[in-house]
């Protein structure tokens, strides 16, 4: 029985099953990825398949009102949110449009000192999965179909299994948009079948975006048969105040870094970190507000908080809260919660004897710590198996570069929240993955990097 149906997590209204796709569908849409690289592939330009993303791009902001109502209905984002996810997504993929040419061209060895002349010409490895949770619907797939598609990789995309109608709307766009078949393909696949297929030996790499279980799962088949992945993972991040001038700025930038998307990113500020001097009205403020956060309808554009994407992520969440008040933490909040709806909470006195010190928290829950100094600060924020991002407050400039130096993560955002831009640089270290998405890197990771040497 299929898996892919969409849940409105707002109504608890289902879809009928989408189709499960069956081995030899599998085995099909490999074949077509393989035979659009070497046919197709091999016979365009950057340039030409760079049209082909703009035009994607294009596509994405014609129909950005119902890509965004999709995925309200699939995961319960608040409109506003969702449209903001589809025109970043659509300025993703004009990113690559733009600058795949430049970033693509022959790169001289300067170094070189022999007879002849070296060079590195980056150029595609072939075909490719895809493997992408609920929660960015679009934005995570143009991460990793942007660059690769412009590079000439072709791609198979097995997404979250409650994201079935997104997924379909993706795939069209991309035929829509002069995408030969084969280039960009929908799976709707189980994860024995995702397996299966990273073993195959027309496939040449995988990329995942999600839990750290599904990770190691992924980079174990991976790595068994020599194939290139990149992983990004869970996060703890950690939010760093250790010093302001405003601190009704330095909450409201906390707020936000907790609860957008419903609190459900993985580089979502989650351990809030504050300087003994500045605690007390830092938990006052950020608590009230935070425990004022009731969500609500998703449609409603005012919306900021809506329904967790399922009830079992709703489930799962107050399970992690009870049991970390069990083990002696003390909860700052009524704890309201009815279905799939969630509302804010703060945890205070959370020791690292508290299973809760380790965990990521994937909903509008905010753990707020009390250091005496900068040293505390580094220590506590680097106490973690997650290495994603993180978020440094502070008013002065020597102390941010040295605590930025410090910290154990693949981002450091310095005072600010929501500072993702397509030319920068995204993922984490430790248990939070590896690899890099977006920006230069985004096209490095399933290039070849071939060598060619002219003697004259």
């Amino acid at each position: 029985m299929s898996k892919y149906i969409v849940t409105n997590p707002t109504t608890g209204e289902t879809s009928k099953p989408y189709p499960a796709a069956t081995d030899a569908q599998v085995l099909a849409a490999i074949a077509a990825a393989d035979s659009t690289y070497q046919n197709w592939s091999k016979k365009t330009t950057v340039a030409e398949r760079a049209a082909l993303i703009e035009k994607v791009a294009g596509l994405h902001r014609t129909h950005r009102v119902e890509l965004a109502e999709i995925i309200v209905r699939e995961m319960g984002k608040p409109i506003a949110q969702a449209l903001g996810e589809v025109d970043f997504t659509a300025d993703i993929y004009s990113f690559y449009a733009t600058n795949g040419e430049r970033y693509l061209a022959d790169e001289p060895i300067e170094e070189f000192a022999g007879e002849g002349e070296a060079l590195i010409r980056r150029g595609p490895l072939g075909a490719l999965i895809g493997i992408m949770p609920w929660n960015f619907p679009y934005y995570q797939v143009a991460r990793f179909a942007g660059p690769n598609l412009v590079l000439g990789n072709t791609i198979l995309l097995k997404h979250a299994s409650q994201c079935p109608e997104s997924s379909a709307k993706m795939e069209a766009i991309f035929l829509e948009a002069g995408f030969p078949v084969g280039a960009y393909i929908n799976l709707y696949a189980d994860s024995k079948q995702i397996a299966d297929a990273i073993a195959d030996p027309r496939i040449q790499g995988v990329s995942l975006t999600g839990s750290e279980r599904a990770g190691a799962a992924v980079a174990e088949v991976a790595g068994r048969n020599l194939k290139k992945v990149v992983l990004e993972l869970g996060g703890s991040d950690p939010f760093i105040l250790l010093s302001t001038d405003d601190m009704d700025s330095a909450v409201d930038a906390a707020v936000a870094a907790r609860s957008d998307n419903n609190g459900q990113a993985c580089n979502a500020g989650k351990r809030f970190i504050v300087i003994e001097s500045l605690y007390d009205d830092f938990l006052e403020k950020f608590t009230a507000k935070m425990v004022a956060l009731a969500p609500v309808d998703p449609m409603d554009e005012e919306t900021y908080l809506s329904p967790l994407s399922s009830l079992g992520a709703s489930e799962d969440l107050a399970a992690q809260v009870e049991r970390a008040v069990a083990q002696g933490a003390t909860l700052h909040s009524e704890f309201n919660r009815h279905g799939t709806y969630f509302g804010g909470a703060v945890l205070t006195n959370v020791t690292p004897q508290n299973a809760a010190h380790h965990e990521e928290f994937f909903g509008p829950v905010a753990m707020v710590y009390s250091v005496k100094d900068e040293a505390a600060a580094i220590e506590l924020a680097n106490d973690t198996p997650f290495g994603l991002g993180s978020y440094l407050f502070s008013t002065d400039k020597d102390q941010v570069q040295r605590v930025a130096n410090q910290i154990e993560a693949g981002m450091v955002y310095v005072n600010g929240v929501g500072l993702d831009s397509p030319e920068l640089p995204f993922g984490g270290v430790k248990r939070s993955g590896f690899g890099r998405e977006l920006g230069r890197y985004g096209m490095e990771e399933f290039a070849n990097r071939k060598l060619i040497r002219i003697l004259k």
